[in-house]
C-alpha cells in the first residue's frame, strides 16, 4: 500500500496488528455514527504545507439537528457556524471563500462504498489528546486519490487524528486533537457566534445539471468519482455565469469551475498547497472559449486531466447524477 512507507515514523513503537479489513470498515461505520450521535467541545491543530494553526470545536447534536462552531485561537481571528453541513456564518478572511476553514475532523464514511477504491485495515493502536486509539490506514487503489490515516477514540469512534499521505508517504495534511472533551453537556453560548460572524447564504436543494444554461460534463473522471452537485451563480466582477460541478468518492472530493470567456487574456495554472491543487486551462468549444479550473485535494495530474477532459455535450439523461467515466479503470 501506498501509505505503508510513512506508518513506522508516525506509528514509532506502536504494536501493529494483523486485522482483517472488515474490522476496519466495522471501525469506519463507528465513526459514521459517532458524527451524528456524539457531542464534544475540544481544541485541534491543523497542518497544511508546514503552516499550523489551532482551533476550538463545539459539536452539539440535539434533537436531530448537528450544530459545529469553529473558532481559530492563532493568527488572524477566523470563525464559522454550521448547522447540519450547511454553512450559517463566517468572519475573518473567511469571508472571501468559507472554503477556507479547515472542515472539523470529523466525516460520514460510507465503509462499503470506499472499499471498491481503498484498501482498509486497521494498523495498530495509539494515544491521542490522552484517549486510547484505533489506527485504520486508507491506501488508495490508484494513483489518482491519497491515502489517509484515521486515529479513532476508542471510547466515542470520533477521530481524534487524522494524515492525509501522498502516494510516496509524505504528509500532506494533519488534523489532530490535542484536548477532548465529550463528558460536559455543550450549551447554547457556546454555539452562539460572535457578531463578526457575517451570514452566508446558501442553497438548500442541489441543481440539476440539466437545469442548468449550458450542461457540461467530463469525458475522463477517476474510477468512483460521481458528480454530487451542480449549480450555476453570477460572477460579481465579469458578470458572466460560472459553473460549479462537484465531484466526491466518499472521501475525496473536487470542484470544477467553467467560466466562459471572449478574447480575454487567460492564464493557465497549475499550483499546489499542501493537498489542494488548482488547475486552470482554457478550452475552446463549439460554444466558445471557456477557462476550466479543477479545485480539490487530489494529485495534480489528475486535476489536469479531468480539466481537459470537460465538455459541453449534452450528457445521457439515464445517467442521473452519475458522471459519465465515473467507472473508468484508467
Amino acid at each position: 500500500m501506498r501509505a505503508i512507507p510513512l506508518v513506522p515514523l508516525l506509528l514509532g513503537g506502536w504494536l501493529v496488528l494483523p486485522v482483517h479489513a472488515n474490522d476496519a470498515q466495522d471501525q469506519l461505520k463507528r465513526l459514521a455514527q459517532a458524527e451524528q450521535q456524539q457531542s464534544f467541545q475540544g481544541t485541534f491543530v491543523y497542518e497544511r504545507n508546514g503552516s499550523f494553526s489551532t482551533h476550538r470545536i463545539w459539536h452539539r447534536v440535539a434533537d436531530g439537528k448537528v450544530s459545529e462552531h469553529l473558532l481559530q485561537l492563532d493568527g488572524s481571528a477566523q470563525e464559522v457556524l454550521r448547522v447540519n453541513g450547511v454553512t450559517q456564518c463566517v468572519s475573518g478572511t473567511l469571508e472571501a471563500g468559507v472554503a477556507n476553514l479547515p472542515d472539523s475532523p470529523s466525516h460520514a464514511f460510507d465503509a462499503a462504498k470506499l472499499a471498491a477504491w481503498y484498501d482498509m485495515s486497521v494498523a495498530g493502536s495509539s494515544r491521542v489528546a490522552g484517549r486510547p486509539a484505533t489506527v485504520v490506514m486508507l491506501a488508495p487503489r490508484d494513483q489518482h486519490r491519497y491515502g489517509v490515516e484515521l486515529h479513532l477514540d476508542n471510547q466515542t469512534g470520533l477521530p481524534l487524528k487524522s494524515l492525509l499521505l501522498s502516494d510516496k508517504g509524505q504528509l500532506l495534511e494533519r488534523f489532530q486533537f490535542t484536548e477532548l472533551n465529550t463528558a460536559d453537556q455543550l450549551t447554547e453560548s457556546m454555539l452562539q457566534p460572535s457578531a463578526d460572524c457575517k451570514a452566508v447564504t446558501v442553497a438548500k436543494s442541489k441543481s440539476e445539471p440539466s437545469k442548468l444554461p449550458v450542461t457540461w460534463r467530463s469525458d475522463w473522471l477517476p474510477p468512483g468519482f460521481e458528480l454530487s452537485s451542480a449549480a450555476a451563480r453570477k460572477d460579481p466582477d465579469s458578470k458572466t455565469l460560472v459553473t460549479n460541478l462537484m465531484y466526491d468518492d466518499g472521501l475525496a472530493r473536487f470542484s470544477v469551475f467553467i467560466e466562459p470567456i471572449s478574447g480575454a487574456a487567460a492564464t493557465d495554472i497549475r499550483t499546489q498547497l499542501g493537498p489542494t491543487v488548482a488547475v486552470s486551462r482554457r478550452l475552446t468549444t463549439p460554444k466558445g472559449d471557456a477557462m476550466v479550473t479543477v479545485v480539490g485535494e487530489i494529485p495534480i495530474g489528475t486535476a489536469e486531466r479531468i480539466a481537459l477532459s470537460m465538455r459541453t455535450d449534452p450528457a445521457p439523461s439515464s445517467t442521473g447524477n452519475k458522471a459519465p467515466g465515473a467507472t473508468s479503470k484508467n
